[in-house]
């Protein structure tokens, strides 16, 4: 089957979602997606990021001396301090050990919590206060209205081998390295385009980082995501557009977020998913 004889969502009047619906649910969605995002220690509760080296460092916002090394990330805590770590009460020196790429520990103080993580090879902090501005003014995220006409059925190709793949970051200067497993293949417009995939959150899901036509001009400029679900045993996979969201990088200036690969710049404009946030103000 070629690219072309894959049909597009609204091709015959039996996939035709009831628009009422296809509405609600996707309100619900994002609805649910900002909610998560304001949440009491959200990515909108960041109020730093703070960069770890070998010589021990004191940061706003944060308790502690702070240091990492080869036995990875340190804290020594004044005479009377303390937080929790995984349900553990911590006072005076506490060594979280070596930090996984990707991965995190949330430390916990008073009604902050602290992320003690590992982005781009480096090791960092983010304090998350539920008071910070960014989060208590935050009133959703623009999206363009949801329309069944951007769900495209695609096709999923499965690399030989995982290429391991570099791309930028939202921060200059870092990068981040993922496996991709293969790429989506689909029809739009009357082109054939692809996007390079990451692995998804859950087994066998997918994800994506693109940017088009409308980025830096409706949508955000650096990168937008979406994710998708496992392909079924054909290859087939669905791509909903109306869900492509920002990552935390479009809101605040606390984050690693990665860039897409220079493949994923698709040459048409996706008129779906969110929109630039108002955080980010007017595109000039």
């Amino acid at each position: 089957m070629s690219v072309q004889d894959i049909p597009h969502a609204r091709t015959s009047t039996a996939g035709v979602p009831d628009p009422e619906v296809f509405a609600a649910e996707w309100e619900e969605w994002h609805r649910g997606k900002d909610a998560r995002l304001a949440s009491e220690h959200g990515f909108l509760a960041v109020t730093g990021l703070h960069w770890l080296s070998e010589e021990p460092q004191v940061f706003p916002g944060v308790p502690g001396t702070w240091s990492t090394g080869p036995d990875g990330v340190a804290v020594e805590l004044d005479e009377g301090t303390e937080f929790v770590v995984d349900g553990v009460v911590v006072r005076a020196r506490h060594l979280f050990g070596v930090i996984p790429e990707r991965d995190g520990v949330d430390v916990v103080w008073g009604d902050t919590v602290i992320e003690v993580a590992k982005r781009g090879g480096h090791d960092i902090l983010r304090p998350r206060h539920p008071d910070h501005a960014l989060r208590v003014a935050f009133t959703g995220t623009p999206a363009y209205a949801p329309d069944p006409d951007w769900v495209v059925t695609g096709r999923y190709e499965a690399f030989p081998e995982p290429r391991p793949t570099t791309v930028g970051a939202s921060v200059e200067g870092l990068r981040h390295v993922y496996d991709a497993p293969g790429r989506v293949v689909f029809h739009l417009d009357g082109q054939e385009l692809s996007l390079t995939a990451f692995n998804g959150q859950e087994p066998g899901a997918l994800t994506v980082l693109f940017t088009d036509e409308t980025s830096g001009v409706t949508t955000y400029a650096a990168n937008r995501h979406l994710g998708l679900s496992a392909p079924g045993p054909d290859g087939t996979v669905r791509l909903d557009f109306n869900r492509a969201t920002n990552l935390p990088c479009a809101y605040t200036d606390f984050a690693t977020c990665p860039l897409p690969p220079a493949e994923n710049r698709l040459p048409v404009a996706i008129e779906a998913g969110e929109k630039i946030p108002r955080e980010r103000g007017p595109v000039s």
